[in-house]
């Protein structure tokens, strides 16, 4: 698998906490959207690592093609 799964066409709000790490999916597998379970093992893709620098809600990626990994950019307008 070289084209990532659009997991949906919408960014996923999380809520994340400052100091504490999340591994965003980035082969759009995962069952745990947008965070990783390991669905990728064996296609190739590698989670990507998000360290929260503030405690905030921040737009994860869902359609996976966004151009400012791991957050959205709207790409998904244009799926």
């Amino acid at each position: 698998m070289n084209t990532p799964i659009v997991a949906q066409k919408s960014p996923y709000p999380v809520s994340v906490e400052a100091g504490k790490t999340y591994a965003w999916c980035t082969c759009g597998g995962s069952k745990s959207q947008p965070l990783c379970d390991g669905s990728h093992k064996g296609f190739g893709f590698t989670p990507m690592i998000f360290k929260a620098t503030k405690t905030e809600t921040i737009y994860f990626c869902g359609c996976k093609h966004t151009k400012t990994p791991p957050l959205c950019d709207g790409t998904h307008k244009a799926l």
